[in-house]
């Protein structure tokens, strides 16, 4: 049963862990935008923003799997994926990002905020996921609905909790920025469009991964020394 197969597992893991860190914002956004509910409204416009955002961002995902299909679209989708996975890298910025979310005293206005600012925030979780799901072969929606359903409720309850430990241990950070380079490098090997002009070969495809992945290495830790010369002269 594919199911039971190492590729599956290992594709669930990496939607996982790119929901946990590229999905920190999203917790934000639903405690900012639920925040001016009455307390026992609160957890309910939680629930219904965060289910809303899961069916949604799975429609995303089902749209983003099909048009993987498509000549030269992994290429463009690989290199935005290595650009993402340098951000995740790079000193966050002190400035509130999330200043602008407008919070409501009504439930439906608070789960509609809730969703459309997923919508707006998930791009980059959607493509990654999508890239991940596609390197296990078969049953990709299926993957993607249970890697979903596992991260989601890691990310509205714990995601203090993960924040703590990405503080404290940044290690977590530059693997997640580099698993993005290696699922990119994957994208871009197996592109429909450069299929006729690259060998088959499963160790091509991984060092083409490996490529990425200490590329984006390199350019995150790259930017910020040159930010520091550019501050100093």
């Amino acid at each position: 049963m594919e199911f039971l197969t190492p590729a599956f597992w290992v594709a669930v893991g990496q939607i996982i862990l790119i929901d946990i860190l590229l999905g920190g914002d999203n917790a934000v956004v639903i405690a900012l935008a639920c925040r001016g509910l009455p307390p026992k409204q609160r957890k309910m416009g939680i629930i219904y923003g965060t289910a809303g955002a899961i069916v949604l961002r799975v429609v995303l995902i089902a749209f983003a799997l099909a048009l993987l299909s498509v000549p030269y679209l992994k290429l463009v989708g690989g290199v935005l994926l290595i650009w993402i996975g340098v951000k995740l890298l790079l000193p966050q910025d002190e400035g509130d990002e999330h200043a602008n979310i407008q919070s409501s005293d009504k439930l439906w206005a608070a789960v509609k905020t809730v969703i459309v600012a997923d919508l707006v925030m998930s791009v980059d979780n959607v493509l990654a996921i999508a890239g991940a799901a596609e390197s296990a072969g078969q049953h990709q929606l299926p993957l993607v609905i249970f890697g979903l359903l596992v991260s989601i409720p890691i990310i509205v309850a714990g995601s203090q909790l993960v924040l703590k430990l990405m503080d404290r241990f940044p290690v977590i950070i530059v693997l997640g920025g580099m698993l993005l380079g290696w699922i990119a490098g994957q994208m871009m090997y197996t592109d429909p469009g450069l299929k006729p002009y690259l060998p088959e070969a499963k160790t091509r495809e991984y060092a083409a991964a490996a490529f990425g992945a200490l590329l984006v290495l390199a350019i995150g830790k790259l930017i910020p020394r040159n930010k520091g010369e550019t501050a100093a002269h």
